[in-house]
């Protein structure tokens, strides 16, 4: 058995992380799930991303953004060869970990395979299945 890869997760500010970061989601979103490209692009400048390296490569991203509604954690992404790796937790929790302290309302919409991911770090389901991007989704609220 494999040992698991080291997993580093750090905001990616620099273009060069944008970069990489960008390409994940091209690869995983476009590319994988068929997502319409001009539906996986916005609020890139008001959005704060997260770049998941394993053994120095890059494997995952994420962004978090501040909404009307509260905070919305987005885009969760990882490449194929690193899923079931742990990339996804730790993603989720660095995520997590910097969202500002008085962040009372948090929430996401998951596809349905990761919402035990989700539910393991205490969101929960609300409201009715529904579609985005040709893909079924539900929100899910922080109970934390």
């Amino acid at each position: 058995m494999h040992a698991a890869p080291k997993i580093q997760v750090n905001k990616a500010s620099s273009d060069k992380d944008l970069q990489a970061v960008f390409s994940i989601r091209r690869t995983v979103f476009v590319d994988e799930q068929n997502c319409p490209p001009e539906l996986e692009w916005g609020f890139e400048d008001e959005s704060t991303h997260f770049l998941a390296m394993a053994e120095g490569e890059p494997a995952g991203a994420a962004r978090w953004r501040k909404t009307a509604n509260g905070y919305k954690l987005e885009r969760f992404a990882v490449l194929k060869r690193y899923r079931g790796k742990g990339v996804a937790q730790a993603l989720v929790q660095a995520v997590l970990n910097d969202l500002p302290a008085d962040a009372d309302y948090i929430y996401l919409n998951a596809q349905i395979p990761a919402i035990r991911l989700y539910a393991k770090f205490g969101f929960k389901q609300t409201g009715p299945q529904f579609d985005e991007a040709g893909i079924q989704h539900y929100k899910m609220v922080s109970e934390k």
